[in-house]
């Protein structure tokens, strides 16, 4: 996913047959969460749809048009005066695409609601899809594609393929940028088109938060009535691709480091009481920019091979940019993931085993007594984190209806610590996961010798620079030999020029 900021907002033109005479939103289609002391309004306009969406051989569509909506001209305002109009406000416009969900979203201070509220209504109803705006949305996203993705970004680079492998042949089977074809394939035809189908009253839901009045709420409905009639068909559930053992993608690049990513489909998803007890288990294994879970003690914090090692049990992009989970990238089908941030090539092999050890010892033994119950306090308190701002709390109501979830994600996350024993989190890790069959992604240099090890199997010792503990030392005597069985039809290596082209 990738997130389009603005402190602008974008298009317009009418085109004829996307705007009908108009009809109310809804009230279903509403999340309010009214805070009378918050002097701040917070808007989160939710449109179903995302890269899923996307027609074959236009991957990336989806996203061309959100950055359409925000980051380009009205019909009543150019982009730059959009821009001049937004700066003396203090107030900003973003979007926010992915598999499953485009969330609009903007925040501005009560007192300055008049001046902003047409400048985000209009970036909505009113797209200028000037072509000229076109042309420079698709070069920012060709840019990502094939010089930023490619070549400066291998944690993020390894995480696409590690996606794009477990949902090949599946709506979820591209990275929400597209692909370069895809994207270079995409007209101004194709972009109204997709408008026109897909951001229609049926399909929109509205978040509204903080200080503001119930004279809004009827604005916005009102407002957002305006889009044309229809609810657009949901798309199947992807279903992704079940290995057979380990099966491994080394994209070969001359990078000065490697970077690892591996994961495999699981069926569970926030809102179930198995989530919030794999939630336990995950944290304990490898929270995300957390010290002192367990892969980052063994992997950075004890033999300093990277800057952190992580598990995930939601998708979380732009994982190297935030301190906590993102809202609105909600999807019917999760993966488990581990994210080895990179590591010397030197040590990848050995690094790789590490990971893939004390992951299988916590599959097999379970937790203890004691890690369950310090990670279940801590995740009782670090919870309360998730949203600090009236803003994100709106995004996490947001989620809560695309789950389904009655009440609170984040009240029956706190909650299910108090109520999860020992017993039900080692039960959820032997239903959810498992060792043996994992998709892994490699972006590394010289990949042919490391397909040769892997392959052979061969010892991976270590050096280390200063002395490390008789603990550690013996603990290295088990992962230099520790076996990751692959068959040779299970591995390959792909150049990292075919990547992200079709």
């Amino acid at each position: 996913m990738k997130t389009t900021m603005i402190c602008s907002l974008a298009f317009l033109l009418i085109v004829p047959g996307i705007l009908s005479g108009g009809s109310n939103v809804a009230d279903d289609n509403l999340v309010l969460l009214p805070i009378k002391n918050d002097p701040t309004i917070s808007f989160r306009i939710w449109i179903k749809v995302g890269s899923q969406n996307d027609p074959p051989g236009k991957e990336g569509l989806a996203e061309i048009v959100s950055s359409m909506l925000t980051n380009a001209a009205t019909e009543k305002n150019s982009y730059e005066r959009i821009l001049e109009k937004l700066y003396p406000l203090a107030a900003s416009y973003n979007a926010t695409m992915n598999v499953e969900m485009t969330v609009i979203y903007g925040r501005t201070h009560r007192d300055n609601l008049k001046e902003f509220y047409p400048l985000l209504i209009d970036a909505i109803l009113a797209p200028a899809f000037k072509q000229e705006d076109l042309d420079r949305i698709k070069s920012q996203a060709l840019n990502y594609l094939e010089n930023t993705l490619r070549y400066a970004s291998d944690e993020e680079l390894g995480k696409a393929v590690l996606y794009n492998e477990l949902f090949s042949g599946t709506p979820y089977g591209h990275i929400t940028s597209g692909t370069i074809e895809g994207v270079k394939s995409i007209s101004l035809d194709d972009v109204k088109g997709f408008y026109r189908k897909f951001y229609t009253r049926e399909n929109v839901v509205i978040g509204l938060g903080g200080g503001f009045e119930k004279a809004l709420v009827n604005e916005l409905k009102r407002d957002l009535g305006k889009l044309a009639a229809g609810k657009v068909e949901l798309v199947p559930k992807s279903v992704p691709r079940t290995g057979n053992g380990f099966t491994i993608t080394l994209v070969e690049k001359d990078a000065q480091s490697t970077a690892i990513s591996m994961g495999f489909p699981i069926k569970v998803l926030r809102g179930s009481k198995d989530w919030y007890a794999l939630a336990i288990a995950n944290s304990w294994l490898g929270e995300h920019r957390n010290s002192s879970s367990h892969l980052y003690q063994v992997i950075r914090e004890e033999r300093g091979l990277n800057y952190g090692d992580y598990s995930y049990i939601e998708h979380y992009p732009r994982g190297g940019q935030l301190q906590l989970p993102p809202q609105n990238v909600a999807r019917r089908q999760q993966i488990f993931e581990i994210w080895i941030r990179p590591v010397p090539n030197e040590t990848r092999h050995f690094a790789l085993r590490a990971a893939l050890r004390e992951y299988q010892e916590l599959v097999e033994k379970g937790m203890s007594k004691g890690d369950f119950e310090l990670t279940k306090g801590f995740l009782k308190k670090y919870v309360l984190n998730y949203a600090q701002n009236t803003m994100e709390r709106l995004g996490y109501a947001l989620d809560d209806r695309f789950y389904g979830i009655k009440g609170s994600h984040l009240e029956l996350f706190r909650s299910m610590m108090a109520k999860l024993t020992l017993e039900d989190v080692n039960k959820a890790i032997k239903k959810h996961w498992q060792y043996g069959s994992m998709q892994i992604a490699i972006v590394t240099k010289d990949a042919q010798s490391f397909r040769d090890a892997l392959l052979s199997d061969a010892r991976s010792p270590i050096n280390y620079a200063t002395a490390k503990s008789d603990h550690v030392m013996k603990e290295d005597k088990e992962i230099i030999n520790f076996p990751i069985p692959v068959k040779p039809e299970n591995i390959r290596i792909v150049p990292v020029t075919d990547l992200l082209v079709k």
